[in-house]
């Protein structure tokens, strides 16, 4: 049978040299790995994510617990803490509240912060709920929490550092983050638990409609299993255009021998 003729095209693309060819192997080689590497990584953030889900339901639907004493705070960290149901009592000190900025299914407003004097002596900053702007007035200062003894049920927080693009400041008292120790600090407060405490909707039956509590987003997005697809498939289009770029390169090759 009669050589067929070289397609146009094969006769205008000269053969890759030898650091062409390298070029190429080593950007499908990196390219590769990086897309497995990444898969991978989502492979175990979609194993802990999970697991985050599974034990965060678990700590919320749980029984209220006694808060962690200030003997256990040391131990404390958000793997075994956070999200946990509990409770506690004592008194509201007045004039320390702390308002920091959020925005919420009910608007943009503030939680209120409010330090809670346990029997013991040791303090705990209890997040009482969202109030809308405007709960306060202008220079601050809003209403002031129930005065006597009370009983706070709630989810422990772990204190949160400085927003990223938006830092708290503590002079001008804009909060953007429920750090314990910086609004401790600003507050003058001793003996300041090492985190904070979301009250529930019920921790103040009877209550003004405002500061409203039950309000800790507990839905955590759960999106891994779709990245791992898909930096796996990308790995996947990786060797196949490598395929094509061999095969392509090798009939070329053989073609011009003939």
């Amino acid at each position: 049978m009669p050589d067929m003729p070289l397609p146009a095209d094969d006769h205008e693309r000269r053969l890759r040299g030898p650091l062409a060819l390298a070029l190429l192997a080593l950007l499908g080689v990196t390219l590769f790995s990086a897309c497995v590497a990444l898969g991978t990584w989502q492979v175990h953030r979609l194993a802990w994510k999970t697991a985050l889900i599974a034990r965060v339901d678990a700590r919320v639907h749980a029984p209220p617990v006694p808060a962690p004493a200030a003997a256990d705070w040391a131990g404390i960290t958000a793997a075994n803490a956070e999200y946990r149901h509990v409770r506690l009592s004592g008194t509201w000190l007045p004039g320390r509240q702390t308002r920091v900025w959020t925005a919420t299914e009910a608007g943009s407003g503030y939680w209120i912060l409010t330090p809670l004097r346990r029997d013991d002596g040791s303090i705990v900053l209890v997040n009482r709920g969202f109030a809308p702007d405007g709960w306060c007035d202008f220079k601050g200062h809003c209403p002031a929490a129930p005065a006597g003894e009370v009983m706070v049920t709630g989810l422990l927080r772990i204190s949160e550092p400085s927003a990223l693009f938006r830092h708290n400041d503590p002079a001008t008292d804009t909060w953007y983050t429920r750090d314990v120790a910086a609004i401790a600090r600003a507050r003058g407060l001793q003996g300041v638990a090492p985190y904070f405490v979301d009250a529930d909707a019920v921790s103040d039956p009877g209550a003004a409609e405002w500061p409203r509590g039950g309000m800790t987003v507990i839905r955590f997005p759960n999106h891994h299993l779709n990245y791992l697809i898909t930096w796996y498939v990308l790995a996947l289009m990786v060797l196949g255009a490598a395929a094509y770029v061999a095969r392509d390169e090798y009939r070329l090759r053989r073609r011009r021998r003939r």
